[in-house]
């Protein structure tokens, strides 16, 4: 990273300016600037940033102690994750992320799903978010809007675990094979599509279970009765019907979400440093695009997941394109957009808060690192 960014980088001796004649721990030394000031080193030299006017580098030769690198200034570059730093990092901040994310915005999402329903019954007619949390309150129960809520929990910790490890993984791979040291929209987009493919792998089943619970007059006792039922009557089958429109649906939705995330961090938070506003408010526009964007799909994944009876006639077992068919026939160009309020509203704060817990995670974890690292240094140099 450059000018106020944080920058961390193993260096010999060689370098322009400095004398190749330092041998030892000195020649492995880490210098670490930020906005063109030293933070410290952890080797044996200290080097002053160029000036205007005066000579590239000035090199001292000097032995730190560690009362010199207990007031050097630290900072942590955890957009760049420390070497070393396992996939078990990105996956734990992820799984927390996407367990937060879920459970914070259940509510939302289960009015989301009824008002995507094609033919909704009588008492499950809505005008807006508010009126069917009203109303689902009123008639059903304070705990029927988080029915279900306990297996998206258990789906999401492992889907979103891999989702993010997945991500950062060919992200970083990918941006420095086509543009070395820069962000690269084309791998936000193409790490973005493969870490879908194992998120919806993983998350579907939980998906199909939570919308059965959703749905207004669900016949089912709890997620146990719902599983063994589903199983029973329509077989292992069911868990996946939605999976090709799932994907359909939440691959241009994860390219739409990443590109217009990391875009937005280019304008907001140029450094990439942990910014907690920055996070929150490119996660949520770019949830909110992305989510008005991918409606049309989300309503067909709805219809195929909960397999309403009004509609199981015209459907028969088609998954794909006769849902379309059958959106299309059942409510015209305007079905494809049920619910849009409802997904849009969902997907802001849920997509805020997926960023800004990961990224507080990511940060928290990589200053752990980072300081056990700084404390090995200070042990071996004593």
């Amino acid at each position: 990273m450059e000018a106020d960014g944080f920058m961390s980088r193993r260096t010999s001796v060689e370098a322009a300016g400095v004398d190749s004649r330092v041998t030892g721990p000195a020649a492995r030394a880490e210098i670490r600037w930020s906005g063109g000031r030293l933070l410290g080193t952890s080797g044996g030299f200290h080097v002053s940033s160029r000036m205007a006017g005066e000579q590239d580098f000035v090199s001292v030769s000097h032995r730190s102690t560690p009362e010199t690198l207990t007031s050097v200034e630290t900072e942590v570059d955890y957009e760049g994750l420390p070497q070393g730093v396992s996939t078990s990092t990105h996956m734990l901040a992820g799984a927390v992320a996407g367990i937060m994310e879920h459970c914070v915005m259940y509510p939302v999402d289960c009015v989301k799903t009824r008002m995507q329903s094609l033919h909704p019954e009588p008492g499950a007619r809505y005008r807006n978010v508010m009126d069917a949390l009203r109303q689902i309150v009123q008639t059903e129960g304070v705990w029927r809007p988080i029915r279900g809520v306990n297996v998206l929990a258990v789906g999401a910790g492992p889907a979103h675990a891999l989702y993010f490890a997945c991500y950062e993984k060919i992200k970083f791979s990918l941006s420095d094979a086509v543009h070395p040291g820069t962000n690269s929209h084309f791998a936000n987009g193409v790490a973005g599509c493969m870490a879908t493919v194992l998120h919806d792998a993983t998350m579907n089943p939980a998906e199909v279970v939570k919308q059965r619970m959703q749905m207004f007059n669900s016949p089912y006792r709890g997620v146990v009765d719902c599983v063994s039922s589903l199983l029973r009557h329509e077989g292992p089958a069911a868990f996946y019907r939605s999976y090709t429109t799932q994907l359909t649906m939440n691959v241009p939705f994860q390219v739409l979400h990443f590109m217009t995330y990391e875009y937005l961090q280019e304008l907001l938070n140029p450094h990439r440093q942990y910014n907690p506003s920055s996070h929150v408010v490119s996660g949520a526009l770019a949830g909110a695009l992305a989510a008005a964007a991918t409606t049309p799909l989300d309503v067909c994944k709805t219809l195929l997941n909960t397999q309403e009876t009004r509609a199981i006639h015209v459907i028969q077992a088609e998954t794909g394109a006769g849902a379309f068919r059958t959106v299309y026939r059942m409510g015209g160009f305007p079905a494809f957009f049920k619910g849009v309020q409802a997904r849009v509203i969902y997907q802001m704060p849920s997509t805020a808060i997926s960023w800004s817990v990961y990224e507080f995670f990511k940060y928290i974890l990589t200053k752990r690192q980072h300081e056990r690292r700084l404390h090995g240094d200070r042990d071996g140099d004593k």
